[in-house]
């Protein structure tokens, strides 16, 4: 299990970026939350076995259809024992 924080910049905020974020947490059994951040970036911190993670972050780097990803940046942390994958406001 690995904890990461991520901060995702470009267009991603109006074009359903935290939905679709939420979707494909779930289906790959990733727990965490993602939210909108104030300078129009996203936000997300999730845990998960490494080869979700992997995966979630492939997904990451384009997003969903109307999203144009310009960076992510990725961080490793400390397991915070999430329980669910939530959209936080």
């Amino acid at each position: 299990m690995k904890h990461l924080s991520i901060k995702i910049s470009g267009k991603v905020q109006g074009v359903f970026f935290r939905a679709s974020t939420k979707e494909i947490a779930e289906k790959l059994e990733i727990k965490g939350f993602v939210r909108n951040e104030n300078d129009r970036s996203v936000y997300i911190e999730v845990e998960g076995e490494h080869e979700k993670l992997k995966q979630f972050l492939d997904w990451c780097h384009h997003g969903p259809i109307h999203a144009q990803v310009a960076q992510v940046d990725i961080e490793e942390g400390s397991l915070r024992g999430f329980t669910k994958f939530e959209v936080r406001r």
